[in-house]
């Protein structure tokens, strides 16, 4: 029988241990308990206050430490830099625009001189000295996040590019060209930004190249909102959640900058257009199916031309680049006599007279389109933003007679947003843009309307996005020059 016999002696297996209830029940240990036991726990209760006390002692210590109070000084500084920069660009262009104005009031045919000539010089001065400054920069900041290797980067982004893109789109505008400079300063942020993220040594590039894109068009057009929309629809298509704050916290920054220069203003004034009756409805669809299909057509020509023009230059370089920026400048010249002027520049004025009841001639639309296209091929730097307002404010004043129930501003507005959604296909910003450009709240709906159909009309006869087939290119040439390179 021993062997079947319980050792009183042992401990019972069910019960629990003394260690297992002092390490569970610390407040209930019995007294008597080992020495042991006690100084082992003893050792547990001064480890955790000592991690508590960590965990107190951290925050100051992240609050006095140099290193991160750097990091936010320089984001900072290049935040509040953008907004300036963007501001200043703003008054510089006007006086750039205002100087052309006045050479044309002296002559009104100067600009067939003037302007090839200066596009020749712009063209060569940015094919030779600020390579990768040509064109929008759109592309080129969306371009810049996708690549790794920090010399490809600096080939797209950087403050040699800022200098040379701001001065070179002042320089188009004083020859007439028709362009604008919303997407030059969305450049101009994405490189200031990059390199505050270096300076600071903060990392995390591409979210800041991100948010100094988002700045860029605040800056630009004093529009916050659709900054950030614009950040995350049509710069960020892998948008990352974590890159919230520093978008919020560079808008925010830059927004007061530039409002502290300019003042807090609306860019096409104030505007109480509305659709009200549902017999107002049809001129919505209309804007947007004419805005889709004008959309298209630009980007449409903008890509297959540009396909072409790049082989060309590339056979003999500067001759063929002479060339090609010699017959844009003399298109644009030629579009601006016969229109009488109207369509150099970025078309602010004849956008903003269409807002205000000044019907454009159903011609100021297809002219205008032709004389961006042309300006946005022939190789110098400036964006289409502004003028793409215009054309749509000018398919929205040709359609208004066809609708004479609803009122013509309301047209307009309607013509911007279907006409803006079918170039870039970015809906949301399109709409968000526009509200906050005119400050007419009561059109939302109908320009969210209009914005979408002009997307999906625009999609159907052009699939590949503008901005993002433009930086189809930049990304190839980063890879051919650095072999090794994996896309981010």
């Amino acid at each position: 029988m021993p062997a079947i016999l319980t050792d009183v002696s042992a401990p019972r297996q069910d019960i629990p241990s003394q260690a297992f209830l002092a390490t569970a029940f610390p407040a209930t240990i019995d007294p008597r308990g080992s020495a042991v036991e006690t100084d082992r726990l003893e050792g547990i209760d001064i480890a955790t206050s000592s991690r508590r006390a960590h965990r107190l002692r951290r925050p100051q210590a992240l609050f006095f430490s140099r290193r991160l109070w750097r990091r936010r000084l320089v984001f900072w500084g290049g935040a509040l830099a953008t907004g300036l920069i963007g501001a200043g660009f703003a008054i510089a262009a006007n006086k750039a625009s205002h100087l052309f104005d006045l050479v044309t009031g002296w002559s009104s045919w100067s600009p067939l001189l003037l302007t090839p000539v200066g596009f020749v010089v712009s063209a060569l001065v940015c094919r030779r000295m600020f390579p990768g400054a040509q064109g929008s920069g759109i592309p080129q900041a969306i371009a810049a996040r996708h690549i790794r290797d920090p010399a490809g980067r600096n080939r797209l982004l950087s403050i040699r590019l800022t200098v040379g893109k701001v001065l070179l789109t002042l320089f188009g505008l004083a020859c007439g060209a028709s362009i604008g400079r919303e997407g030059p300063t969305v450049q101009v942020g994405a490189s200031i930004m990059l390199q505050a993220a270096r300076l600071g040594g903060m990392g995390r590039e591409r979210g800041l190249i991100l948010a100094g894109s988002a700045a860029g068009v605040a800056a630009a057009f004093n529009t916050p909102l659709a900054g950030i929309v614009f950040a995350i629809e049509e710069m960020g298509r892998s948008y990352e959640h974590r890159t919230n704050g520093l978008i919020l916290s560079t808008v925010i920054l830059a927004g007061i900058a530039s409002v502290a220069l300019l003042g807090n203003y609306s860019y096409f004034g104030v505007t109480t257009a509305s659709i009200g009756a549902l017999a107002d409805w049809p001129a919505v669809i209309a804007c947007g199916l004419a805005g889709g299909v004008g959309g298209a057509c630009f980007s449409w020509l903008v890509l297959a031309c540009t396909s072409l023009i790049r082989d060309f230059v590339m056979r003999r370089p500067d001759r063929n680049t002479v060339i090609v920026a010699a017959a844009a400048g003399l298109i644009v010249a030629g579009l601006g006599v016969v229109s009488h002027g109207a369509t150099y520049g970025t078309g602010y004025e004849q956008a903003r007279g269409a807002l205000e009841g000044t019907p454009l001639a159903w011609t100021y639309a297809p002219m205008k389109l032709l004389a961006t296209l042309a300006s946005t091929l022939s190789g110098i730097p400036g964006g289409i933003f502004a003028p793409s307002l215009s054309v749509g404010a000018g398919l929205g004043s040709a359609l208004a007679p066809l609708f004479p129930a609803t009122s013509a501003g309301a047209i307009v507005v309607l013509g911007m947003a279907g006409y803006f959604a079918g170039v870039v296909q970015a809906p949301i910003t399109a709409f968000v843009i526009i509200i906050e450009m005119t400050a007419d709240h009561g059109m939302v709906i109908p320009l969210m309307v209009a914005a979408v159909v002009g997307f999906g009309t625009s999609r159907l006869i052009c699939p590949q996005p503008l901005y993002h087939t433009l930086a189809e290119h930049f990304i190839a040439t980063a890879r051919a020059t650095a072999p090794t390179e994996e896309a981010a």
